[in-house]
Formats: structure tokens, C-alpha cells, sequence
């Protein structure tokens, strides 16, 4: 292909032809030799004649202008020109395609998997062999080079991860010599160096890398009581960006409970800040920047942004210039800059349902029934000992993790038996396990316990001499906590001391300033409740293996502890994608001999149509002119000669135009030689991957269960395809998918109007019944607007589609929820003798659920489903149902309303029978 400038020429030795321009202007300039004059004396009696017929004496600039630019038209447009045509990457020896495949490279991940097949169809042209390497997820082994069609099969399978890329060793590299092609995540690594040596050393390094700014979150903290969370950039966006705080409702149902523009000001560090209510700052799960796909510009939300409310209540009233003596003192030090503290009595506190009550030295409880309740629902009640415990009768106090002895215990004093007691190393199953004890921590006195075989259980902190100083029970969904000493210095020197708030904060009673050290996550195992993909998805985290809490406070995120939120007891502590500690992000750099593409990328168009288009415009214009100059246009043969010019418009007008898009004839023969699934693309690969998968399934089933054979499944392309060819298309719907253009829109409705199926599947219906539209039904009735669907209605019980194959009255997918169909007209009636009526004549154009069928229907290379449905035999009954329901439906469109001809049976059989 030849080019010139950002234009390409599939032809570009027709170009030669413009050389005869200058020779064409010289013909067409060319007048007859001028005429010899002779005096005729008859030659009178012609003047004053008009001749009804007028020619010029030679053809204007102008005209001659219009027909050359005619001319060049056509033969530019011969030449095939394309503006900013891919270049194939050239080569004959092996290649090797390296891509970070990190959180960073979701943000435009469609656009590398674009590139990845490019190369790969070239390779495949060539005749090339090639690998595949993801820096984020390298082979344990030394990569091999394989057969280009192989790795286009697995790209639909390759994904970002929701970490960085790591060091990737060069002895893994294939043996010999290759060229590279690097994608890259647009952000400087410092293991790309020895990487890049490497590669260079093997051969040509090409580099695609986005222009696009890489953009991502820190962590959330508190600051100044208010929810702040750091935003950070590559470079300064181009367009401004918003942070939303996502969390639940009190319905349950996830959704964005605030949001706040994010101003950068030219800068690549910003500081988001949301002052909100703290019920309102409790609920929300994660933060994240709107219209971005990425892992990194997610912030989970932990204990540390959750400030608790804690009731704090006494048995005495404080004296006036004693308030170091006071019980509540030093709970008040330790909590207020943590926890949102409430005061009152005990029945006012109760009814503001607090997160933690805690008396200090409370021995008559006098809302004790209350309180229980309170405990019982899930409550935490944290109770001081004091002089007041120590002499009271505490038998039928229930609110007690272990009994205890009446009176207290003296270490240490005048009439004492030894020095006061140290606190004794805490055990690994105590919450408290991993802090550290400072020597100048004792106990003088404490209320003691009675003795009991299940006293040891009890105990999660003790004395030297292993008397219990902290005890724990649970009660219904809370718990009791008892420290044995009081809140004040009086027993113990343990209130002044660092030990004190963090005891309370392993027993989430208030929230980390800070992000978490070794000391506070050590000694506890980590379960993981949700995990981040490399798209910023929150999904459940399944069975996954605990992490110690000392691997968790030093991890990075990785393949071995990924980015999500992570359970202890009570406590929640979050990683995110982007590493503890990043100050800021810096776009990657990379050397004068590596050539870098796709920072300016532009889309290839044929210019072909256009220039003959053009050509064909300005010859139109040049009969017009002639006509003109003739006299011919306003003449008496003006009608005749427009009817003629308007007939060469239509027909240039309904002929096919050189410069769109088509199907291909290869794609066009598979999809109309047989059945095919198709999918719609929904920008997401994930969920992309999930519909082909699930396609397949629904194949398998097809060809076992029916005399259907389906071919595989396709992806449909919707700028270019004929959608008549598909039997059928699923459509999953996702919150931010593009809407398609006016013109794929008039294909749809052509598709729905001449027979075809959409299912549209929000993917959504485990929540979508609990309050208002989801995301995704919100998207779906925007993109549903400009097509042609008929009335809709809950499918009613004698529809077809409940008898087409299987007798169904339920068409779960993963979940279990209504769907929509064309109505019933209002005139259909019920025949005698048959169970249904006779409904639409036709198949209903569109089925709208949210059941996540593909997810149901999805099976693996081996055919084993890929997701859970449900549990035990009731999950594998209702996957059975939906691929029942698959084969219901995949039969309704290719017979019709079949079942519904048997209203007629009755009358045929008479008429027979007469």
C-alpha cells in the first residue's frame, strides 16, 4: 500500500493518470482554425435572424475546471485511498505479543484486545508463529510459540487483573530470535527496564500504548469528620471527572448515595471530600470515578470511614474538678476522635439503637429487659467493673459473660498478698492477639470470676497469674464483653496507657485513623467477602482461602492476595488495587528507538466511495452547465432533459454506495447456513465471554435434546452485519453500555419487524425486585426507545412459550424472575377444549427478564457449567428448568406459534370427518 501523508492507495500506480490532466485542459482548449472572411452582398438578407439553436465559440474556464476535477475524482477514487489505514505489522520470524494486562489497561481494554487481533491476523496471514505473555499473570513455564488461530481463539478468555504488573523473568522468554509487540498499561514500571533489554536483544520492540490519562483512587479516611479519599492522574484529564459514593439503601438495594466532582485544576492530585451524615457515610461500600472501567478507580470502604455510634453510660454522676477520677474519663479520650459518642439514659440510648453501649461500672441495669433485646439483635454491650460491681448482687444480672464473685480482688496494697499483676501475652484466638503490652501496663484490683469448666473459653485476655482481666460470651446475634477492671485509673493503670483505644478498636468499637499496620492485623486470619476484577467489579469472593493478618498488612495486591474486603470477626479491613502508599502516577516513557503507536489512533475509513461519489456529483453538475450554455435547460425540451437527470439521481441514489460497510460473504455464508446464536456485544469482555459461553451451552443442549444443530455461536457486529441471518440474539444489558447508532437502529427494527428474537437480559433480577430500576433496567429503557417493540406484558400462563417443547411455568436463568412479553390482543379467547389461547400469530419479537440466563446456560471446554445456580438439587433443578427454557425458546423461533395451530384441530377433524 502506498501512502501519502495519513492517506494510503491500495492502487497507487492509477495515480499515474493525473499526469494527463494538463494534456486533457490543452485538448479540451483547442478551437477550429479561425475562419477566412468573403464579402457576400446576399448575406444581408440575413440580418436580424435568431438561430433557435445557440453554441459557444469554445467551452468556459469553468466548465473545463468541473471536468477535470471530475476526472481526478474518479481516478483518485480508482486508486483506492484510505484514510489512516492500519499497517499490518511486518515481519517473518516469530512474535511475541507482551501486554501489562493490568488495572490500568481495563480503562481501554476493548481498544488493546482490537490490536492484539490485528497482529494476530496478520501473523496468521503470514504464515508467523506466536505468543502471548501477560505481565499480570506470567506462565509458570517458558512461553512457547504456537499457531496464530490458537491465541485468537483465547483473547475472548483474556482479561486485566486488578493488580500490577510484576517483574517478569527473561530466562522465560521463547529461545531465539522474534519481534515484540508490547501493549502497555500508559504508567512507568521500573521492571519494563531489564524487560525491554531483554526483548530488544531478541529483535524489533513495537509499543502500543493510550494517550488516554490513567486515573485512580487511594484509600478513604476520615479528616477533619468528613469522608476524604485522594484521586490521583497520569496527567491532568481533558474532561472534568466525578467521584460516587456507592452503597445501599435501607431496602437493601445498591446504589449512588452522593457524589462530588473531582478538581483537578491542571494538577494530577486532587482531594475529593463528601461531609456527610454518619448514616448516610456508614452505608456507602465503595468509591469510584464515573465512567471509568478500571480496578484502580475503585476505593473500598472498611472500618476505617465507619464511624460507630457508641453510647457511653455510668452508674455515679462526675465530681466537679475531678473528671480524671470519673469512670466515663478515659473512654471519652479514646473514642471521641473514632466514634460518634451519644449520651442520655439507658432507655433514651436504646432507642437511638447505637452500634456499642458501654457501661462503666453499672451494676443495677434498670431497662435490663430492653437491653437484652438490644444484645439479642445483634448489639455489642461492653461493660467496666468498679466498686459498685464488686459489692452488688449480680445473680440474676443475665448481661454477664461469666459469674461472678461477690466482692473484689486487692493486688498490691497495704493489706495485699503481692505486687500488682503485669497483663499476660495475649492468646492467638483473642481479637487481641498480636498487640503489643507495654511493661508499664498493671492491674491492683478486679472483680473476679467464679470458677467453671467453660471459664477458659470465656477469657480473651488474663493476668499473670492467669485470673481473667477480659471476658467475652455471646448472646443470641451480639455479644457481652466484661472488663474485669475500671474505666478509670482507679484498678488499673490500663486507661492511660496506648493499649487501651486499641483493645477498643479490636473490638470494633471504633474506627482506624489510619491505615492498618502489622500490630493491628496480626494474630487473625482474613476472609475475603468480595474481590475486585480488573474492571472495578465487586464480586463475591466464593471459597477462598483466609489470609494472615501480618501477610495482609505488608501485601501488595496480587495473584496471592487480591484486592477486596477482608473479615475478621466484627472487623472489615480493605485492600485496594492501587499499592498502599502511592503518592503519584507516572506515565510511561519509553526509548528514542522503540516505536510507540495507538497514542493518536485514528479510525481507518476507505475514501473510494466519497471521491467517486464526488466525481459522479460533478459530472451531473457539468449536464446542468451544458444544458445552460445550450439553452436547452428553460427550452422546450427542458422536461424531458429533467426527467432524465432525475432518473440517473434515483438510481445513484438506491444503488448500493461503494464506501459502506458490508458483511463479509465468508461471515455472511456461516451465520445463513445453519442456526446461529448470536450475542450483542456490550463494551464489557467479561460479560462478552459470559454470552458466548453461555450460547455454547444452550448449543450443546440444543444438539442433545433436539434435532436442532446449531452452529457456534457468534458475536454480532452491528455496523456491518445483516442481522436477517441470525436465528436469534441475546442481548445482556450493562449500566454504561453504548447506545447504537440511528442507522443500527433502523437495522434492529427491520431485524424485530421481519421475524427475528431479542432477549434482553438486565442480568438482575436477585435485586431488581427489592425497590426502584437497577442501573441496568434504567440503560435498558433508554436503548429500547427507538425500537419498535409492541406492548409488553408478564407472560401469562397459557403462552406458548410454555408448551413449545417442555411444559414450563417458570423460566428462571441464575435467577428466578417475571419476564415480558409481546401482549396478548385484546379479542383472544380461549377455544373449546384446548388449554390456551390463540395468541399473537406471530413469534414475539422481544423477551425481557433479568434471570442472567447466559450465566445459567454457560458451560466450559468440557462442558461443565461455569457458575452456581442456587443449591445443591434445588440449584441443579432450576439450571435444568432454564436450559429448558432455552430450548422453549430457541424452538418458538423457528416454528412460530405452532402449538397454537391445534385451535384449529377441532374444526379440521369435523370438516374431515363430513
Amino acid at each position: 500500500m502506498g501512502m501519502i501523508g495519513p492517506i494510503g492507495f491500495t492502487a497507487p500506480w492509477l495515480l499515474l493518470g493525473l499526469l494527463a490532466l494538463p494534456l486533457l485542459w490543452l485538448l479540451l482548449r483547442a478551437v477550429p482554425p479561425a475562419p477566412i472572411r468573403r464579402r457576400f452582398p446576399g448575406v444581408a438578407l440575413l440580418l436580424g435572424l435568431k438561430d433557435a439553436e445557440v453554441e459557444a465559440a469554445r467551452t468556459p474556464w469553468w466548465l473545463l475546471l468541473l471536468r477535470l476535477l471530475a476526472l481526478a475524482a474518479a481516478i483518485i477514487g480508482f486508486a483506492g485511498p484510505v484514510l489512516n489505514p492500519q499497517q499490518a505489522q511486518t515481519g517473518t520470524g516469530p512474535l511475541l505479543i507482551v501486554t501489562d494486562a493490568s488495572w490500568a489497561s481495563a480503562r481501554n481494554w476493548p481498544r488493546q484486545i482490537t490490536r492484539m487481533e490485528r497482529a494476530l491476523n496478520a501473523a496468521e496471514q503470514s504464515g508467523r508463529r506466536v505468543a502471548l505473555i501477560s505481565l499480570s499473570d506470567p506462565p509458570a513455564q517458558a512461553a512457547e510459540f504456537t499457531d496464530a488461530q490458537s491465541l485468537l481463539q483465547s483473547l475472548p478468555g483474556l482479561a486485566p487483573e486488578p493488580w500490577q504488573p510484576a517483574a517478569f523473568d527473561a530466562a522465560k522468554l521463547p529461545e531465539g530470535r522474534f519481534d515484540t509487540l508490547w501493549l502497555s498499561d500508559g504508567l512507568a514500571r521500573p521492571m519494563r527496564t531489564d524487560l525491554l533489554s531483554a526483548l530488544q536483544a531478541r529483535g524489533q520492540v513495537t509499543v502500543w500504548q493510550s494517550n488516554l490519562p490513567v486515573l485512580a483512587l487511594g484509600p478513604a479516611g476520615i479528616k477533619d469528620g468528613a469522608l476524604v479519599v485522594p484521586a490521583l492522574a497520569s496527567a491532568p484529564p481533558p474532561s472534568p471527572r466525578e467521584v460516587a459514593a456507592i452503597g445501599r439503601d435501607p431496602a437493601g438495594v445498591e446504589r449512588t448515595l452522593a457524589h462530588m466532582p473531582i478538581a483537578f485544576d491542571g494538577k494530577t492530585e486532587a482531594e475529593v471530600r463528601f461531609d456527610l451524615p454518619p448514616e448516610l457515610r456508614n452505608r456507602i461500600t465503595r468509591l469510584a470515578i464515573t465512567g471509568v472501567r478500571s480496578a484502580g478507580a475503585v476505593s473500598l470502604t472498611d472500618d476505617a470511614v465507619k464511624r460507630r455510634k457508641v453510647a457511653i453510660l455510668s452508674g455515679t454522676r462526675d465530681r466537679e474538678g475531678l473528671q480524671l477520677l470519673s469512670p466515663t474519663h478515659y473512654l471519652h479520650e479514646a473514642l471521641a476522635p473514632t466514634a460518634d459518642l451519644i449520651d442520655g439514659t439507658l432507655s433514651d440510648v436504646i432507642k437511638a439503637d447505637p452500634d456499642v453501649i458501654i457501661l462503666a461500672d453499672m451494676a443495677d441495669l434498670p431497662e435490663q429487659s430492653a437491653l437484652q433485646d438490644w444484645v439479642d439483635k445483634g448489639g455489642l454491650l461492653i461493660r467496666f467493673a468498679g466498686p459498685r460491681m464488686a459489692n452488688a448482687d449480680l445473680a440474676r444480672d443475665t448481661l454477664l459473660p461469666v459469674r461472678l464473685r461477690a466482692g473484689g480482688r486487692s493486688i498490691g496494697g497495704t493489706m495485699s498478698w503481692g505486687a500488682p499483676r503485669k497483663i499476660a501475652p495475649f492468646p492467638e484466638d483473642s481479637p487481641f492477639a498480636g498487640l503489643s503490652i507495654p511493661d508499664d501496663v498493671t492491674v491492683k484490683a478486679q472483680v473476679m470470676a467464679e470458677p467453671s469448666p467453660d471459664l477458659t473459653d470465656h477469657t480473651i485476655a488474663s493476668l499473670e497469674d492467669g485470673t481473667p482481666l477480659v471476658t467475652r460470651a455471646r448472646v443470641g446475634k451480639g455479644s457481652v464483653v466484661l472488663f474485669h477492671v475500671s474505666a478509670n485509673a482507679e484498678w488499673s493503670s490500663l486507661p492511660l496507657s496506648v493499649l487501651f483505644p486499641q483493645m477498643l478498636e479490636r473490638l470494633a468499637v471504633s474506627a482506624r485513623s489510619n491505615a492498618p499496620e502489622v500490630a493491628d492485623l496480626a494474630g487473625q486470619t482474613w476472609v475475603a467477602q468480595k474481590l475486585l476484577d480488573g474492571f472495578g467489579q465487586l464480586r463475591d469472593a466464593g471459597d477462598v482461602a483466609g489470609v494472615a493478618g501480618a501477610d495482609l498488612a505488608k501485601a501488595e495486591p496480587g495473584p496471592a492476595i487480591g484486592p477486596g474486603v477482608y473479615a475478621a470477626d466484627d472487623r472489615s479491613v480493605a485492600l485496594n488495587a492501587l499499592p498502599r502508599g502511592t503518592q503519584q502516577l507516572t506515565p510511561a516513557r519509553w526509548p528514542a528507538s522503540v516505536p510507540v503507536e495507538g497514542a493518536f489512533e485514528a479510525r481507518e475509513m476507505p475514501l473510494k466511495g466519497w471521491l467517486l461519489g464526488a466525481g459522479l456529483l460533478a459530472l451531473l453538475l457539468d449536464i446542468l452547465a451544458t444544458l445552460a450554455l445550450s439553452g436547452k435547460l428553460w427550452g422546450p425540451r427542458a422536461g424531458r432533459a429533467g426527467a432524465a437527470l432525475i432518473a440517473g439521481l434515483a438510481l445513484w441514489t438506491l444503488a448500493p454506495h461503494p464506501a459502506q460497510a458490508q458483511m463479509s460473504v465468508a461471515r455472511a455464508s456461516e451465520a445463513a447456513s445453519n442456526v446461529v446464536l448470536a450475542a450483542m456485544p456490550t463494551g464489557d469482555a467479561e460479560i462478552d465471554k459470559i454470552s458466548m459461553e453461555g450460547l455454547t451451552g444452550l448449543s450443546n443442549v440444543l444438539r442433545q435434546r433436539t434435532t436442532v444443530e446449531p452452529s457456534a455461536p457468534m458475536m454480532v457486529d452491528l455496523a456491518n452485519d445483516d442481522l436477517a441471518v441470525y436465528t436469534f440474539i441475546y442481548w445482556p444489558i450493562t449500566a454504561d453500555q453504548p447506545a447504537p447508532t440511528p442507522l443500527e437502529y433502523a437495522k434492529l427494527n427491520r431485524y424485530l419487524r421481519g421475524g427475528g428474537m431479542i432477549l434482553f437480559d438486565t442480568r438482575d433480577a436477585d435485586i431488581a425486585g427489592f425497590g426502584e430500576a437497577t442501573p441496568a433496567g434504567k440503560r435498558l429503557q433508554s436503548l429500547a426507545a427507538p425500537l419498535d417493540i409492541p406492548p409488553l406484558a408478564p407472560i401469562p400462563p397459557d403462552h406458548v412459550l410454555t408448551r413449545t417443547f417442555y411444559l414450563l411455568q417458570d423460566f428462571p436463568g441464575r435467577y428466578d424472575g417475571t419476564i415480558w412479553v409481546e401482549a396478548p390482543p385484546a379479542d383472544a379467547e380461549r377455544a373449546d377444549g384446548m388449554p390456551f389461547r390463540n395468541l399473537n400469530d406471530g413469534v414475539t419479537p422481544v423477551v425481557i427478564g433479568g434471570n442472567a440466563w447466559a450465566e445459567a446456560w454457560a458451560v466450559d471446554a468440557n462442558g461443565r457449567p461455569l457458575f452456581p445456580v442456587g443449591r445443591g438439587r434445588t440449584g441443579e433443578r432450576q439450571r435444568e428448568i432454564a436450559n429448558r427454557f432455552g430450548v422453549n425458546l430457541i424452538m418458538h423461533v423457528l416454528t412460530g406459534n405452532y402449538k397454537s395451530d391445534q385451535v384449529h384441530v377441532p374444526a379440521l377433524l369435523e370438516r374431515l370427518g363430513q
